[in-house]
């Protein structure tokens, strides 16, 4: 689990962001943000709403702003999110350290794995190609075993 520090850090980080573009610093997406901190999975934007009414019950937010909140983050690479088709998205921050993504295609069910063989796998496609890679995500759809036993 991240610790508190870290939090504060990406929050501070927040800030900055906010004031390098000339935005007005708004408790709303601090209160989104660190939702997603503290959260131990992925999150819809109706669960951040949820959550935000039971942790936070004097704020105002509704979901609209949730979403533009959710939207103003991940652009500036605070937090991600996998698409589920229809289904929307599902948001984690970015301040966990790099991992990829298996998503049952059934129940929406996402495990999370680090595989180094893979990793150095890519670094030297990379480097075959003469590549740099910058960033990468990885997701892996099929179904968990909980839905193939079904």
């Amino acid at each position: 689990m991240l610790n508190e520090n870290n939090n504060e850090e990406i929050i501070d980080e927040l800030k900055k962001i906010v004031k390098q573009k000339g935005l007005k610093y708004t408790e709303q997406r601090e209160i989104v943000l660190n939702i997603l901190l503290h959260a131990k999975e992925h999150l819809t934007a109706e669960e951040i709403y949820n959550q935000i009414k039971k942790d936070y019950k004097d704020s105002n937010i509704g979901i609209a702003t949730v979403y533009r909140a959710l939207s103003f983050l991940e652009e500036v690479d605070l937090i991600t999110s996998i698409t589920f088709g229809t289904d929307g998205k599902k948001y984690e921050s970015n301040a966990k350290s790099h991992h990829d993504h298996l998503i049952c295609t059934s129940c929406g069910k996402i495990i999370e794995f680090i595989d180094d063989e893979i990793e150095k796998r890519q670094d030297k496609i990379a480097k075959k190609n003469k590549f740099k890679i910058t960033s990468h995500s990885m997701q892996l759809y099929g179904t968990c075993d909980t839905c193939q036993d079904s």
